[in-house]
């Protein structure tokens, strides 16, 4: 069977500093027309900085939309005309005050498809090197170097809430390394 739907035309709803919101006339395979509202956003990175192998470096921080301040590793937009190896690059020294010795692709994913046009591809950084952090200007956020063990239990108690975390953390745990 034919899933895919038919692109007829868009509608700008809304146009954001970062993000749109749109809506989309498409033909489904049936024939029938339907409508599709989602938000256009730029690709995105995110990184496990492990400082060794039994500490990773976390970034905790406020989000607004849903009032909690939370754990999470770095991540960040993807810039126009910036490569995502270059965007990981940026955003591990902005948010973490550390450049990496090796960065290495693990998986990329889509957060929320059916809302949502955001890629996000997963990083791990190692042989960490302090330097000078240099956060966005409405960025406020405090590092914490957590041992991996904890790390963990924090997930296991429902403490990391954040998708990206809670994907990179599993998926490096499964497939790559204990931590």
């Amino acid at each position: 069977m034919n899933l895919r739907e038919k692109f007829i035309k868009r509608r700008l709803l809304a146009k954001g500093f970062v993000l749109d919101f749109v809506m989309d006339t498409v033909t489904l395979p049936n024939g029938k027309r339907a409508k599709r509202e989602f938000t256009v956003s730029p690709s995105a990175v995110a990184v496990i900085p492990l400082l060794d192998p039994g500490h990773i470096v976390m970034v905790k921080q406020h989000r607004y939309p849903i009032q909690k301040t939370i754990y999470e590793i770095p991540a960040g937009k993807i810039d126009k005309g910036e490569s995502a190896l270059e965007c990981v690059k940026r955003e591990l020294i902005e948010e973490t005050g550390f450049r990496a010795g090796k960065i290495k692709k693990l998986i990329h994913f889509f957060p929320s498809p059916a809302f949502c046009t955001e890629r996000l591809t997963i990083y791990v950084a190692t042989g960490l090197k302090p330097v000078k952090s240099s956060p966005d200007e409405d960025e406020f956020i405090e590092r914490a170097i957590v041992p991996a063990g904890k790390v963990m239990q924090w997930i296991k108690c429902n403490k990391i809430v954040d998708a990206k975390t809670l994907i990179a953390l599993l998926y490096y745990r499964a497939f790559i390394r204990r931590i």
